[in-house]
């Protein structure tokens, strides 16, 4: 019997976002915060502009 597990860690964005993190709590960039969290920001809105007009919809439709 085989013992699998899914163990998946940070990935890219998560990496990025904390190299920038650590950029900016040291000085070596005078980003805006913004920018800074952008690597979690952008999907975020990505996801909510996909979301909203679909949830829109829906709900129209079951009225």
């Amino acid at each position: 019997m085989e013992n699998k597990t899914n163990s998946r860690g940070l990935g890219f964005l998560g990496v990025l976002t904390l190299i920038f993190i650590t950029l900016k709590l040291i000085g070596y960039i005078d980003w805006s915060w913004w920018w800074v969290l952008s690597p979690l920001l952008i999907p975020l809105i990505i996801g909510i502009l996909i979301l909203a007009p679909l949830l829109i919809y829906l709900r129209k439709k079951i009225k």
